[in-house]
């Protein structure tokens, strides 16, 4: 028994007519009757009562007509489900970002994504970008958004957004009265940073930046959250560097200024596995485009 011959019956069962079937279904008459027939063998029972200008169903074809609506009705929804997944329309993302990407936009794309695309379930999990390397290679998730760093060859990549570095320091700060800050004016200062377990790319870099206006940042405080950072910085416990986008998430108690004499610069990337599917490209459009918004 096959889709084709139940989508037949249940045309036969509904016109009760065979030649307003074949009619309906596009067909001619002879190759329906056969098809009816053969389904009838298969089962094994009598399904239609044919008389010379009339057609019934029997009980077991009342009973199959019943049955063939709700699995005629699912496969319709099968295909149609499988269709608008091919189109990006339906389905599941599961998407993993590291925490800044809070301030620069993840939310208002994902937002705008699902807004074309409502039957998509998006599920979103935060991770550092070592974590997101490894959950990608492993099918863990289907996109990430990563800082830059060390990627396999297998996973691509795009970058979103190249921004620079900012000192950020506390409000009433001598040296938050300038226009910028030179680096190297902060050898006496407590950092404030993220473990290099949490984020090895951001603390290498801060520290690699240090090291070339000469000094060796003193580390005093570490969190995993750039929000709690800049709050920290706010409290007067200490100084960062962040990137620009962090900005938004600067509190009232805490100033952020260009860097002098210094170019220094946070990449944030999109990473993939190499085969990816229309809603996948729908969300990183919706993400990149609200990032430059």
């Amino acid at each position: 028994m096959d889709l084709r011959q139940l989508r037949y019956f249940a045309a036969v069962a509904e016109e009760l007519h065979f030649g307003r079937a074949a009619r309906r279904l596009h067909i001619s008459q002879p190759p329906l009757s056969l098809t009816i027939q053969q389904l009838e063998q298969e089962i094994g029972a009598l399904l239609l009562e044919r008389g010379n200008k009339t057609v019934a169903l029997t009980a077991a074809g009342a009973v199959l007509y019943q049955q063939a609506g709700r699995l005629l009705k699912l496969a319709d929804e099968v295909a149609d489900t499988a269709r608008r997944a091919g189109q990006g329309l339906a389905g599941r993302l599961r998407v993993g970002f590291v925490g800044a990407m809070l301030f620069r936009g993840l939310l208002d794309g994902v937002r705008a994504f699902q807004r074309q695309a409502p039957g998509v379930e998006v599920e979103l999990c935060e991770m550092n970008t070592d974590e997101q390397i490894r959950a990608l290679e492993f099918e863990q998730i289907d996109v990430g958004f990563i800082h830059a760093g060390n990627l396999p060859a297998r996973v691509e990549r795009q970058l979103l957004l190249r921004e620079p570095f900012l000192c950020c320091l506390p409000r009433g700060h001598a040296l938050s009265r300038g226009a910028a800050v030179a680096l190297d004016r902060l050898r006496e200062e407590s950092f404030i940073l993220f473990p290099r377990s949490v984020s090895a790319h951001y603390y290498d870099r801060i520290v690699a930046l240090c090291a070339q206006a000469g000094f060796s940042p003193r580390v005093r405080h570490e969190l995993r959250q750039w929000g709690g950072i800049v709050q920290m910085v706010a409290g007067g416990m200490g100084v960062t560097l962040a990137p620009a986008s962090l900005g938004r998430a600067a509190a009232g108690g805490a100033v952020l200024l260009p860097l002098a004499g210094a170019e220094a610069y946070s990449e944030t990337l999109c990473i993939w596995r190499r085969q990816r599917g229309a809603a996948t490209d729908g969300l990183i459009a919706a993400v990149a485009a609200a990032i430059k918004d």
